[in-house]
């Protein structure tokens, strides 16, 4: 395989956590015999200061010229992101603009915890049962976040409105991934929504619904978002499987998902469109961390995995970077935010982590 990638390092702790997915992906590399370019190029808050752009046009085609996408997490400490005017903040000026520059329209977020490493959880070890395997789809350009937004006065009294809506394309092409997931994974499909309130909630279950006829074979059910956010607190394994969001909800719950399993850190993700994806954490850039070599850097590590299974169609290569991952903490090794509880030798650097993951892909 020979392969242009695009890295995007982002801000805060993005370099570094980057640096050792890197080490990861020349391991899996040289292991397969694959060839990959890569091509550097600034992107965030930190580019708006070098750049006047958060997504600048040479990173735009860097990324137009690459096969797959790369990106760390972006963003620096308040004081610094107060500077920088609201249309060039990197969630709007940079994340959302390249999600719909490359229609990026399912999120794949999986959340992961193995019985075994249930003390990750701040949850009762009961709670956990006999582990957490839910893999999250949400639906990533549409609805609220990409819809118009006001604020003005009217009859002296200020508002502010924001425009949700979904087309019919839209719901159906991503119910269609989910299901497709669930089917691969002999597992159930759950349907996140709040149709009990909202006209984009009852027009997005018609869809789904409509989608199920399709899928017989996928055992299927719908649950209320406040329902949901309960549940997945009380008895997170009832959504084993496949869960399916629109783009607000998806935000919400699985930063929610990442809390249950004991960290964010513990969240890769892949963005995935009809003809490109890209690959990024599901957590912010920790700016008050920065460069002290503490970030836990398995959402990086783990969303090359994710790249190699749902952009490069190589899961055997990514189901070796999901084993060398979890056998690091098999291993009895944890990360800084996950230490309660254990000695200092084994709560691993940032850079350590890598290493010991590479270590063990070698073999």
């Amino acid at each position: 395989m020979q392969k242009t990638i695009a890295i995007l390092e982002g801000d805060g702790i993005g370099p570094e956590i980057m640096r050792e997915a890197i080490k990861v992906l020349r391991a899996v590399e040289t292991k397969y015999d694959h060839q990959f370019t890569l091509n550097h190029a600034p992107f965030g808050a930190g580019a708006y200061f070098a750049e006047g752009s958060p997504f600048p046009e040479q990173t735009k085609k860097v990324c137009d010229e690459a096969d797959v996408i790369m990106k760390g997490p972006v963003g620096l400490a308040v004081e610094k992101m107060n500077d920088i005017p609201q249309e060039h903040r990197p969630e709007v000026g940079a994340i959302l603009p390249l999600r719909k520059r490359y229609d990026t329209f399912a999120n794949y977020r999986p959340v992961r915890l193995p019985k075994s490493l249930a003390g990750f959880s701040p949850l009762k070890e009961e709670m956990i049962g006999d582990g957490i395997d839910i893999l999250m789809i949400r639906e990533l350009v549409g609805g609220i976040y990409f819809g118009k937004k006001t604020e003005g006065t009217a009859t002296a009294l200020k508002y502010a409105e924001d425009e949700c809506i979904y087309t019919e394309d839209q719901v159906r092409r991503v119910a269609v991934v989910a299901f497709e997931e669930a089917r691969k994974g002999k597992t159930q499909m759950v349907n996140i929504h709040k149709a009990n309130v909202l006209a984009t909630s009852r027009f997005w279950n018609v869809i789904v619904e409509d989608v199920a006829k399709q899928y017989p074979d996928v055992p299927y059910q719908s649950v209320l978002v406040d329902n949901a956010a309960y549940q997945l607190v009380i008895n997170p394994s009832m959504f084993n499987g496949v869960v399916l969001l629109e783009n607000m909800m998806g935000d919400i719950l699985t930063d929610q998902a990442g809390g249950v399993i004991g960290s964010l850190g513990l969240m890769p993700s892949a963005c995935i469109g009809p003809e490109k994806g890209y690959v990024e954490p599901a957590h912010g850039s920790a700016p008050d961390i920065a460069g002290q070599n503490i970030a836990n850097p398995y959402s990086m590590i783990g969303s090359v995995a994710l790249m190699f299974d749902k952009c490069l169609d190589s899961p055997k290569e990514a189901q070796e970077i999901w084993d060398a991952l979890f056998a690091v903490f098999e291993k009895g090794y944890t990360t800084s935010e996950l230490s309660a509880g254990y000695a200092e030798d084994k709560v691993l650097s940032t850079s350590a982590f890598g290493d010991m993951v590479v270590e063990i892909i070698q073999g």
